[in-house]
């Protein structure tokens, strides 16, 4: 890639401690339902969810360079295949990471027919994709069309357990994809593809195997799509398609990327934590909570296109965590 090399940030006090902190908040965490009430619990598990959500959108189009409208497909697919291992009898949160898996298997033959498309094409197709899975899973009779079905093995537990359980699912999903990217970035194959984001043409020409690393970033997108979209069924119990496959979902996603930091690691969680705040402050003001979430994404877009933490990084260089990045040469 000529006049172009990758690189690998080293670590530094700053990033040592960062992670150091980081490990201890989780610990932190993992202690919630002994220490906070059950409501902050359940907003809690809401925020967890939330990140799943925006690390692995940034994952697949802030590193990967694949801008997907349509990864309410994934959403939808996790929560239905919940629903489905759990009526075939598997255990009910197995279910969840079961779905995921299973979710991610599937996102590979649409892979193969997706990854042939090019920036608009691929984000028109794979709105067009997660049309169509909505309306398979419409005909599937346990569903029952847009009357939808609910999770009935959750009321096995208590609701005080039930939430304990969920909430202790959600963190660990959370931090198993934090580490998880976190790992990809810092590998090869994180410097591959961020060298297809931008140029895959380029990339090909030194030995990067173009379409196997798109694959498996869009693969490990799905299944942390999917596993968040059955983690929010496991919240609320009730599945009804319209409201797991609806376009909303690829929008918060997309939000919380742009407000944080799009091709930043911090930059998507910090965006989920405003998202959050924004949500809790202002969701109950209907309409024009959305109309307000419209407009400061705009904003951002016009006036810090790379977001809070890109604009924190560009002026200051504060990366708290080593990530690999591509850098070029004059």
């Amino acid at each position: 890639m000529s006049g172009e090399k990758i690189t690998v940030e080293r670590w530094s006090r700053l990033s040592i401690g960062a992670v150091a902190a980081s490990v201890a908040v989780v610990l932190l965490f993992s202690a919630g339902p002994l220490l906070f009430q059950a409501n902050v619990i359940d907003q809690l598990t809401t925020l967890f969810i939330y990140i799943i959500l925006a690390v692995t959108w940034n994952a697949l189009a802030g590193y990967g360079g694949l801008v997907s409208i349509g990864q309410q497909a994934f959403f939808g697919l996790g929560a239905y295949g919940a629903v489905r291992l759990a009526d075939a009898g598997v255990s009910v949160y197995f279910a969840l990471v079961l779905s995921a898996l299973v979710v991610g298997l599937v996102a590979l033959p649409i892979s193969a027919f997706m990854l042939r498309l090019k920036t608009g094409e691929f984000a028109i197709g794979m709105w067009v994709v997660a049309v169509l899975t909505h309306l398979l899973v419409n005909l599937d009779t346990l569903v029952r069309g847009e009357t939808g079905t609910s999770l009935i093995a959750l009321n096995a537990y208590a609701a005080e357990t039930r939430h304990a359980l969920t909430y202790w699912t959600a963190l660990g999903a959370m931090t198993a994809m934090l580490g998880i990217l976190f790992a990809l970035l810092r590998s090869p194959l994180g410097a591959a593809i961020q060298a297809i984001r931008d140029d895959d043409d380029a990339a090909a020409s030194i030995g990067v195997r173009v379409m196997r690393t798109k694959r498996i970033i869009f693969v490990l997108a799905a299944v942390g799509i999917a596993l968040a979209g059955a983690l929010w069924l496991a919240t609320t119990i009730t599945f009804q398609p319209k409201t797991y496959f609806s376009v909303q979902w690829t929008a918060y996603m997309i939000f919380m990327v742009l407000v944080g930091g799009l091709g930043t690691f911090e930059g998507p969680i910090l965006g989920a934590v405003i998202f959050f705040a924004i949500e809790a402050w202002f969701g109950q003001t209907g309409v024009w909570y959305l109309v307000g979430l419209g407009a400061a994404a705009l904003s951002f877009a016009l006036f810090l296109p790379r977001g809070i933490w890109g604009w924190v990084d560009a002026h200051f260089g504060l990366r708290l965590l080593p990530v690999g990045r591509t850098l070029r040469e004059p």
